[in-house]
């Protein structure tokens, strides 16, 4: 494969990190951080091998690399380098930088290199959906609640499905770029189709349990937390989806019944999640908090408000008082619309596709390597 350099690769990518984090002029490529990783492998030595084709200017085998995404920051190779090269943050920084490489929008390069335009446009789409409660909500009746008159639970739910598609259409968008650099793109040979259905499992496998997380050191507490947050949202996500004309009622249920506690659940390790890690940046104790991109920020920010004031909307419904419910529901879905129309293609939160893929795609050119080793082997003999 044939590569063109890329003087300027080092300068765009330090507009994905903080002033003064990515650091990888200073690697002079010893392999400290990759003897030192535990998730290394011999076919992917990360993350020596990626700082390497920064330094070199090589963009399109960076673009064809797994390697970022098979990183989870746990530190170790930051800890250890003598040169402060900070490889782990580079790592991080090359996740932000390949997913605007990834998005045929440009979204996700505006959002990641300008506080303006991430800041600006949460924003920008949250004033537009309380202006569409403004001028469109249901009629206001105060002597009760009745949220399903001041927001028809089937328009919410149509609009719900309409979301979802166009999030869904933007992911598997952006998803295939990703397929095409890092599996088609420069490759003479082609997988062939049973190889990618053999290691399919590992894609819903890892999207749930963040398996390789695990092995990361002193990583465990974190990977749980994770696990644990992760089934909060993706309850979340089932229950609006699909089941909102159950989820959002003007009926008061009594304590016991499950719809009240699979809220709660959700509730409980969304808030404990995404507070810990607010409260980690703000601390700096541990390596991957020492520096915080805003898009750091906006994510867990946005997840624990949009959390919050969901809990808020069911207790003043359970209170009995109709403006506060109504006023703080507008304020739900200002925050809620806003992280998922643009975290989840083009912010922090699209790693939830680009990281199981990441590892599915390793899985399936290990098993291609095995097969044409196994096909090549007796005309060696």
């Amino acid at each position: 494969m044939n590569s063109r350099v890329d003087p300027d690769l080092l300068l765009d990518l330090k507009k994905f990190g903080e002033v003064g984090a990515v650091n990888v002029e200073a690697c002079f490529n010893c392999g400290t951080c990759t003897a030192m990783c535990p998730l290394t492998s011999d076919d992917y030595p990360f993350p020596r091998k990626s700082l390497r084709l920064v330094q070199m200017g090589l963009k399109d085998r960076l673009d064809g690399s797994l390697d970022p995404w098979l990183c989870y920051y746990c530190g170790d190779c930051t800890v250890t380098c003598p040169r402060g090269a900070e490889p782990a943050e580079a790592q991080m920084a090359l996740r932000r930088w390949l997913t605007a490489e990834y998005d045929w929008t440009g979204l996700a390069r505006k959002f990641y290199t300008s506080k303006v335009w991430e800041i600006g446009s949460v924003l920008l789409v949250g004033v537009l959906v309380i202006l569409a409660f403004v001028f469109w909500h249901g009629p206001i009746v105060t002597e009760r609640v009745e949220l399903n008159t001041f927001a028809p639970v089937h328009v919410i739910h149509y609009l719900d499905w309409g979301m979802a598609g166009l999030l869904l259409f933007f992911l598997l968008t952006n998803a295939w770029r990703m397929y095409w650099f890092t599996m088609r793109r420069g490759s003479d040979t082609r997988i062939p189709l049973s190889v990618y259905l053999s290691e399919a499992w590992s894609l819903p496998y890892h999207f749930a349990t963040q398996k390789r997380w695990s092995s990361c050191g002193e990583e465990r507490p974190s990977w749980i937390t994770h696990i644990l947050l992760v089934s909060g949202y993706v309850l979340m996500l089932v229950l609006i989806v699909f089941f909102l004309r159950w989820f959002q009622t003007d009926n008061i249920y009594p304590i016991w019944h499950p719809q009240r506690w699979l809220g709660y659940y959700a509730t409980i390790v969304l808030l404990y999640g995404a507070g810990r890690a607010i409260w980690g940046r703000l601390q700096k104790v541990r390596q991957m908090h020492r520096f915080s991109h805003t898009s750091d920020w906006m994510f867990p920010v946005l997840l624990f408000t949009v959390t919050l004031s969901g809990i808020l909307v069911h207790i003043f419904r359970y209170l009995g008082l109709p403006l506060a419910t109504y006023i703080t529901y507008v304020i739900h879905l200002a925050l809620l619309v806003p992280m998922l129309v643009l975290e989840v293609p083009f912010g922090k939160w699209s790693h939830l596709a680009y990281r199981p893929l990441a590892i599915y795609f390793e899985a399936v050119k290990a098993r291609a390597k095995e097969r044409e080793t196994a096909v090549l082997a007796p005309s060696i003999v």
